[in-house]
C-alpha cells in the first residue's frame, strides 16, 4: 500500500492567530484566524489524499478497506474509524475553560441526551477525548487544579469581601464548592465582580508573590469581560512551556491553552464541557459531574527516548501515542517504530517519509503531513528536520 500526502483542514476559531500556521507553512497569511490544522479522520472536518478522481476524504478511504487502512487490531477495538486526531494549533487568544468525559461517561451521557429530545446537547458522540499537546513556541496553558490554598491566598489577596465563601471554600479544600459558586454567580451582578476583581489586581504592587495571577486575571478579563471564568482560572495551574515540553489532558481536567503554537494529540471526539471563558453556554451541572476535583501537582508530560533521536510520552489511553523524531542528515534512515495507521507531520525542515504510488518518496516540509496506512507496512524516515508520528499503540 502506498503512502499518501495528507491534505488537512484549518478551522477559523476567532481565538486562532493569524500567522503562526502560515509561517510554519511558509506562506502568506491569510484574511482571518487561522486556529487549527485538522489532520485525521473525524467526520467534522476530515483530512484528504489524492485519488484518481480528485481528494478522497479519509472517512471514506477508511470505509472503503476498514481492515487494510486500520489492520486488524485497530479495527477490532476501535471499530472502522481512525480513533485519533492531529492537530496543529495556534492560540493568539484564550480559549475556554473546559473539560472533557471520561469513555464510559461519554458512552452513557451520550445514549441518555440522543433518547431525551429534550435534553440538553452537551455531547456530539459518545466517545472520550484525552489530549496532549507538545508546545512548538513558547506556550502558556491552564492545566488542572493547584493547592487549593495557593488559590485562597490569591482570591483572598484581592480583599473583595464577597469573594469570602470562594476562599473559605478553598480553605476547606472544596474545589467544587469554589467552582460551583463561581459559575453560578448571579448574572446581573458579574460584570461589576470582574470590574471590581481587575481594578484589586491592579492595585496590587509589581514583584508581589501571586503577580503573575493577578495580571493573568486581568488580560482574561480583557477577553472576556464579566466573564466568571477569570476567577476559575485561579484555581488552576499556570503553565508555561519551552518548545519541546509537553502537558497532558485526561478526563476531567479543567484546562485553557492562552497562547502559543504546539502539535496537539487527541482521541477522535469533539465533546467539550465548557467552564467561562467563552460566549457559549456553559452547562454548570454538567460539568461539575464531569470534572475532576484532584491537585495536579506536576502538569508537565515527560519526553522518554525509544533510541537515539526518537522520543514518545507515555499516556494511559489506548488510542494513540505520539512520537518525536530528530533527523541530522548523517545518520542512515530511521524506522518509525509504530504499525497500523499513522500520520506523520514535519515540523522542520525536509523529510521523506515512505513511498507515494508510483514509487517516489513522500517529500513533506514544515506543516506538511502524510498518511500512512496499516497495509504499508513499516515506513522509513529520513532528511534533515524535525517530525511528529501519531499512531495506536501495539
Amino acid at each position: 500500500m502506498t503512502v499518501y500526502p495528507l491534505t488537512g483542514v484549518i478551522r477559523p476559531y476567532a481565538w486562532g492567530s493569524r500567522t503562526a500556521i502560515a509561517e510554519l507553512q511558509g506562506r502568506p497569511a491569510g484574511d482571518g484566524p487561522e486556529a487549527e490544522l485538522w489532520l485525521g479522520a473525524h467526520p467534522g472536518d476530515p483530512s484528504t489524499v489524492p485519488g484518481p478522481d480528485g481528494p478522497v476524504d479519509l472517512v471514506h478511504l477508511i470505509g472503503d478497506d476498514p481492515a487494510g487502512q486500520l489492520g486488524d487490531d485497530v479495527l477490532r477495538t476501535f471499530g472502522a474509524r481512525l480513533p485519533y486526531l492531529l492537530k496543529v494549533l495556534a492560540a493568539g487568544a484564550p480559549l475556554s475553560l473546559q473539560a472533557h468525559p471520561d469513555a464510559e461517561y461519554a458512552k452513557m451521557a451520550y445514549a441518555r441526551q440522543e433518547a431525551d429530545p429534550a435534553a440538553p446537547k452537551n455531547y456530539t458522540d459518545a466517545y472520550h477525548k484525552p489530549e496532549m499537546l507538545v508546545a512548538l513556541t513558547p506556550f502558556e496553558a491552564l492545566c488542572g487544579f493547584r493547592d487549593p490554598a495557593v488559590a485562597a491566598a490569591v482570591i483572598g489577596e484581592l480583599g473583595l469581601p464577597r469573594l469570602e465563601p470562594v476562599v473559605t471554600a478553598l480553605r476547606g479544600d472544596d474545589l467544587a464548592e469554589a467552582v460551583r459558586l463561581l459559575l453560578t454567580w448571579p448574572a446581573g451582578d458579574r460584570d461589576a465582580l470582574i470590574d471590581e476583581v481587575v481594578a484589586a489586581a491592579r492595585a496590587v504592587p509589581p514583584g508581589h508573590e501571586h503577580a503573575d495571577s493577578f495580571t493573568l486575571a486581568t488580560d482574561l478579563a480583557a477577553h472576556y469581560p464579566g466573564d466568571p471564568g477569570v476567577l476559575v482560572a485561579l484555581l488552576l495551574n499556570l503553565v508555561r512551556l519551552a518548545p519541546g515540553e509537553a502537558i497532558w489532558m485526561p478526563a476531567g481536567n479543567l484546562h485553557a491553552y492562552l497562547n502559543g503554537l504546539g502539535v496537539e494529540l487527541m482521541a477522535a471526539s469533539d465533546n467539550v464541557l465548557r467552564g467561562g471563558l467563552t460566549p457559549k453556554r456553559v452547562d454548570v451541572d454538567e460539568l461539575l459531574r464531569v470534572l475532576r476535583f484532584e491537585v495536579l501537582h506536576d502538569p508537565l508530560l515527560h519526553a522518554t527516548t525509544v533510541e537515539p533521536g526518537v522520543e514518545t510520552w507515555a499516556v494511559p489511553v489506548g488510542d494513540f501515542v505520539l512520537y518525536r523524531i530528530e533527523l541530522d542528515g548523517t545518520r542512515p534512515p530511521i524506522e518509525v517504530p509504530a504499525k497500523g495507521p499513522r500520520i506523520v507531520l514535519c515540523t522542520e525542515g525536509t523529510v521523506f517519509a515512505g513511498q507515494s504510488e508510483d514509487g517516489t518518496p513522500v517529500e513533506l516540509g514544515p506543516g506538511t503531513a502524510a498518511y500512512v496506512p496499516a497495509g504499508a507496512g513499516a515506513i522509513k524516515v529520513a532528511g534533515t528536520g524535525r517530525l511528529f508520528v501519531a499512531a495506536v499503540p501495539g
